[in-house]
């Protein structure tokens, strides 16, 4: 099972709130997910953004990989360990 760290979309129309998860991969995005690890409210002035580090470390330590925007709240948040990904949309150096 590979796991990948993503937001799940809570809240009304038009006034989201999103909750940030470890969930399989193969889980749809407001369904089924491990863990929760923080949250992300952009409706707030200012936003408002948390996240667990114990557990996100953990997850990441277990080879989670996080979504792009997860990413970038990280890096916002100041998070220094992101992994090194892979850009599997490179053209090759084969013929």
């Amino acid at each position: 099972m590979a796991a990948k760290i993503r937001l799940a979309r809570h809240g009304s129309k038009k006034r989201p709130f999103y909750r940030i998860v470890a969930a399989s991969s193969r889980a749809p995005r407001d369904g089924r997910f491990i863990e929760q690890l923080g949250h992300y409210d952009p409706t707030r002035e200012p936003v408002e953004l948390k996240f667990d580090l114990g557990k996100l470390e953990t997850w990441i330590r277990r080879g989670a990989q996080p979504s792009e925007t997860v990413a970038q709240l990280m890096k916002r948040a100041g998070w220094k360990g992101l992994p090194k990904t892979s850009d599997s949309t490179a053209p090759s150096a084969e013929g």
